[in-house]
């Protein structure tokens, strides 16, 4: 009963606001997404702002949807659109959108943002977002509104935060390296790279990030943007060495591997190869970022980006018959997966393994239960 009263006063409201088309009546409600969308538009103040999360598939809704959809588009509610990825609630596989309100936006454009490829894998089923993925998304909203500061301070952080991780890794890197070198050289390995002395290179580079430190700051947002830029890549060609040369130690290892499979040793080699390959990846995760931001909006101001994030212009909106997916927009970049052919071999055997593995367990669980089958049955 309570259920009822509740809708036949939203259905109050909403027919005697603009938002609903007029010719549906006002005996029905079309959707319930869309009551739930038009509490949220109809409740703003003249310089209100409001966000909700919504099915993806609302976005696209036909039939009378699409009228509320268009009314709200031209009466220039929506300020923009974010798709989630998939998996990113326990109870809900599909993908979802965010919409952002504001009745006090200053042009008729609509930002969309497709966020469906940024995201931290937690496990087989489960997604989330960073802390650092949060805030390179919300920055391409402060980058459209003018904010670019906000942008280089940003990547400040990052650099902040990336020389205190490198500083803090750094002798673990070196003693990881030193210990795997010798296992090798126990194996009777030779010609390997020297990661350790690689990282003597960091020396050059905190000189560097002082020299930028003391001049941020003082400078405005397009020189800031250039320093950070060139910082950027004079730590580059660092990773880039330390990549290469893990991928050497791979091979490496997994020759090793072929020839020694029964020994504990080789095992070892292993662990000591993956604790080599997590600590490089700490300590570079932060300028990972770095990269991703400074490569999508390299002038350190709002622009669309392909398969990412479009303005898009009423006109552009109308052509697209009022449809709110950002994939309709923002396109999409056909990209190679970045594998050598080392590592997609490497990536092949893991997945072999992973699925002998498997297929044991599965072999051992069938025995169980056919043994458990027979003994309860009396035919065993």
């Amino acid at each position: 009963m309570r259920t009822a009263i509740c809708s036949a006063r939203f259905m109050s409201i909403f027919s005697e606001n603009l938002l609903w088309p007029k010719d549906k009546g006002t005996e029905t409600v079309p959707n319930a997404n869309y009551l739930w969308i038009n509490i949220f538009a109809t409740s703003l103040k003249h310089t209100g702002r409001a966000a909700l999360v919504m099915a993806n598939s609302a976005s696209d809704a036909r039939h009378s949807e699409a009228d509320i959809r268009k009314t709200l588009i031209e009466n220039n509610l929506i300020y923009g659109m974010l798709t989630l990825p998939s998996n990113m609630f326990y109870t809900v596989t599909l993908p979802a959108t965010l919409w952002f309100f504001d009745k006090a936006k200053k042009d008729d454009r609509i930002l969309f943002i497709d966020a469906r490829n940024i995201f931290t894998q937690i496990d087989r089923a489960h997604r989330e977002f960073s802390e650092e993925q949060i805030q390179n998304i919300a920055v391409i909203s402060r980058l459209h509104k003018g904010n670019r500061q906000s942008f280089v301070k940003l990547i400040d952080g990052y650099f902040q935060k990336g020389m205190e991780k490198l500083n803090c890794n750094k002798q673990k890197l070196k003693d990881v390296s030193v210990t795997l070198v010798n296992f090798l050289k126990a194996f009777k390995e030779n010609d390997f790279p020297d990661v350790a002395g690689r990282l003597d290179a960091i020396r050059s580079l905190e000189k560097n990030y002082k020299a930028y430190q003391s001049k941020f700051g003082a400078n405005k947002v397009d020189q800031t943007n250039k320093l950070q830029k060139i910082l950027a890549d004079d730590f580059a060609p660092l990773f880039a060495d330390l990549h290469d040369m893990l991928k050497v130690v791979d091979k490496k290892v997994r020759n090793l591997e072929k020839d020694h499979k029964d020994k504990k040793e080789v095992k070892a080699v292993k662990t000591e190869l993956d604790i080599l390959h997590q600590e490089i990846k700490n300590a570079e995760y932060y300028f990972t970022h770095i990269e991703w931001l400074q490569e999508r909006f390299p002038n350190a101001e709002y622009e669309d980006v392909t398969s990412l994030c479009k303005l898009a212009t009423p006109d552009e909106v109308k052509e697209q018959d009022y449809s709110l997916n950002p994939g309709r927009y923002v396109g999409v970049v056909i990209e190679e997966d970045g594998k050598t052919e080392e590592e997609f071999i490497e990536e092949m055997l893991a997945m072999n393994r992973e699925l002998n593995g498997l297929n044991k367990e599965a072999r051992e669980l069938e025995a169980i239960i056919d043994h458990n089958i027979l003994k309860l049955t009396g035919e065993e």
